[in-house]
């Protein structure tokens, strides 16, 4: 395989506007930034910069309410796939403290009738916080629409129908994730930090660049790397659905976000956690079989709950 310095910046331009040759590299450096690091940062993707910005500004006012005004809307079911998680309630797989962060959800709006209203919980949208709604349904539409141009363009790559992952994310149960970490409590137990290393559950992540760093990856030589691009690009990872059906072909790469030197700062970000529907059973593609599947097929509406359970949520 080609050796990468770093994690690789491609325009997702290339891909949607480009000529055959761009677009070919484009497919190419997109499978191989992911193979070597799980990782890849799209810069040029059609999202406006002035939602974006606007987003970041309202996630502000929205984690400055007081606590008693967040906890309204605290999702009574669906383990917090929806509404406001508290500080320190969610915990990465197997650790043994909570992550120093809140977060508020937002998932799929989906039209009466359809098959999976029952399945989703609705949307809690704070009264308190001017155009939330509005807002944030455009970013999670925008950040889905890029998500499937990226799944389109790994088909070439894994050799699968280019709707394959078209079909499986149609009406998807996808998760726009506000993310607060706060200053760091001085009572903080000393062995946590804003996001314990982990694995994202997901197909693929797509993360608008966070107001600061502190976002790292474990490479394949197991050394951790800071991941750092410039404002509104977006930052693109694999989790563990597409690893399990791609038989770890594109592992899920370990990454975690570090305690600042500045113990008083904030940090936001806003991650949007890809997923398929419900009913899309995760088996092993036929390209990425080699000797014999890994991982038994699931549905993905089962392995989101098994992994829901792990990190406290459920």
């Amino acid at each position: 395989m080609k050796t990468l310095e770093c994690v690789p910046e491609l325009r997702l331009k290339d891909y949607t506007k480009g000529d055959d040759q761009q677009r070919q590299q484009f497919i190419e450096d997109l499978f191989l930034g992911l193979k070597y690091f799980g990782f890849i940062i799209l810069k040029d993707h059609s999202i406006p910069v002035e939602i974006l910005k606007r987003a970041y500004s309202l996630s502000e006012v929205l984690f400055n309410l007081s606590e008693s005004q967040k906890l309204k809307y605290t999702a009574k079911i669906g383990g917090g796939q929806r509404g406001y998680t508290p500080f320190g309630k969610e915990h990465a797989k197997d650790a043994k403290v909570m992550d120093l962060k809140e977060f508020w959800h937002i998932g799929q709006e989906l039209e009466a009738g359809n098959k999976y209203e029952t399945m989703y919980p609705p949307n809690l949208w704070p009264t308190e916080v001017d155009d939330f709604k509005e807002t944030f349904l455009q970013i999670y539409n925008e950040l889905e629409n890029a998500g499937k141009v990226i799944l389109e363009a790994l088909t070439y790559s894994l050799k699968v129908d280019k709707d394959y992952f078209a079909s499986m994310v149609k009406d998807g149960n996808s998760i726009l994730r506000l993310l607060h970490y706060p200053p760091i409590p001085a009572d903080a137990d000393p062995r946590c930090i804003r996001a314990a290393a982990h694995e994202d559950i997901n197909l693929i992540t797509i993360l608008v660049a966070a107001s600061t760093s502190g976002l790292e990856l474990l490479d394949r030589n197991a050394k951790w790397l800071p991941v750092e691009t410039d404002a509104n690009n977006l930052i693109v990872d694999a989790g563990d659905m597409l690893a399990r059906i791609t038989n770890d072909v594109i592992p899920a790469t370990t990454h975690r976000v570090v305690n600042p030197d500045d113990k008083n700062s904030h940090r936001y970000s806003m991650p949007f956690f890809m997923h398929p529907h419900p009913e899309a059973v995760l088996s092993c593609i036929d390209s990425c079989k080699g000797k014999a599947p890994k991982y038994p097929e699931i549905t993905s509406h089962d392995f989101l709950m098994q992994r829901l359970r792990e990190i406290g949520l459920m």
